[in-house]
């Protein structure tokens, strides 16, 4: 990206960095909750999954997100802002759902339905530089519509073109939505 950083500010990018190359390149839990404080916290806000403290942290990681994340997952920045103790990324995650994801989709069996959404990640650092805690942000409609869970032609939800959008505005008119609903009324 082409924004100037402080070092202080280089310095919680590389940490949320390793944090992540912990979980998704290295696929070791240990590793991850080594970057974070022993009272750190994670909270998948549409599902409540994650975990409070390094034990709790270790095992979600360990048991529930690591090992059940798609082989094709892809993450690609969107944008990332950094400022007091915190970075917030606005991410697409693009995967195919063919394995049981149970932090994601509880209880949800794999349908190898094709899913991209949008995730923002906000990630704060205590004084010393580890990790507090990340909330982490998606709308759980556009990945339920998008593995057949929800009829997104009969309910008010977008499916992987709300990701296509965030990426390119110019991807597809805005407030079709709105259009279709009134359709439907006349």
């Amino acid at each position: 990206m082409a924004d100037t950083y402080t070092p202080d500010e280089q310095r919680l990018i590389a940490l949320w960095q390793r944090h992540m190359d912990s979980e998704f390149a290295d696929k070791d839990a240990a590793a991850a909750v080594s970057t974070m404080t022993p009272e750190a916290f994670c909270n998948h806000n549409p599902v409540l999954t994650g975990g409070t403290g390094a034990e709790q942290m270790l095992a979600f990681y360990r048991d529930h997100f690591i090992p059940k994340l798609p082989a094709d997952l892809q993450m690609e920045l969107i944008s990332r802002t950094v400022g007091q103790n915190r970075v917030i990324d606005e991410e697409v995650l693009r995967f195919t759902h063919d394995i049981e994801m149970d932090w994601l989709l509880p209880g949800v069996a794999p349908t190898r339905r094709r899913v991209e959404a949008v995730f923002v990640v906000i990630v704060q650092f205590d004084t010393q530089g580890r990790i507090a805690h990340e909330h982490i942000y998606w709308d759980q409609a556009t990945v339920l519509a998008q593995i057949g869970l929800l009829d997104a032609d009969r309910l008010p939800v977008a499916g992987a073109e709300a990701a296509r959008k965030a990426r390119d505005q110019a991807y597809c008119p805005s407030n079709a939505l709105i259009r279709r609903a009134e359709q439907r009324a006349s």
